[in-house]
């Protein structure tokens, strides 16, 4: 399997496995857990242990985890740029280059869902190259991520794992931008989103 193949299976695969837990995403268990033969040992390890959680626990408890983690922890959400914008005039401008990053691959955003949900962005790195620069761009709110997943013990830890995995390593200004955002929290400015709709940060579905 070439690169940008298996790049695009680990993609889908990780977006799946960070997706909220209902039935259509928990039958596509099997078929996710097949594929991730096909990848890298480090991807394909990190995306087996979210896989076999919730293959081995019952779906209702799934579902109230997931909730609890992603939707009440706002220092767990799913929305990348909640990291750097926070709830301000920023993060609306933000919002509108991802929104543009789907339209430029012919692709729409799941109804309900911001631009910026990672499974989202996801899907479009698994079709174009635009969602991997996003992600990129977004690296800080992925390592943030990382981090308080780690703290609560979170096996979805190891999904994001896999998707910093296959991104290049952090730089200086990247760390730097890291290490004062994980001491400070995100700015608050509850101001410029109404495009959008959003009017609390923290829901992992949306």
């Amino acid at each position: 399997m070439s690169e940008p193949t298996w790049r695009a299976v680990a993609a889908r695969a990780a977006s799946l496995l960070l997706r909220y837990p209902d039935e259509p995403v928990l039958a596509a268990l099997p078929t996710v857990r097949a594929a991730l033969d096909e990848l890298p040992a480090e991807i394909a390890g990190h995306l087996r242990q979210v896989a076999a959680h919730r293959a081995g626990t019952e779906p209702g408890r799934l579902a109230a985890e997931y909730v609890e983690l992603f939707d009440f922890r706002r220092r767990c959400a799913l929305h990348l740029t909640y990291y750097s914008c926070g709830d301000t005039r920023k993060r609306g401008e933000a919002l509108v280059r991802f929104a543009a990053a789907y339209k430029h691959a012919g692709l729409e955003v799941i109804d309900g869902e911001l631009p910026d949900h990672l499974p989202a962005v996801l899907d479009l790195a698994a079709a174009d190259d635009g969602g991997w620069r996003l992600l990129r761009d977004n690296r800080v709110g992925l390592d943030l991520l990382d981090e308080s997943l780690a703290r609560e013990g979170s096996v979805y830890r190891h999904a994001v794992a896999a998707v910093r995995a296959m991104l290049p390593p952090p730089g200086p200004d990247e760390l730097r931008a890291v290490a004062t955002l994980a001491r400070t929290g995100p700015p608050a400015e509850l101001v410029g989103l109404e495009p959008y709709g959003l009017v609390d940060t923290t829901g992992g579905r949306r």
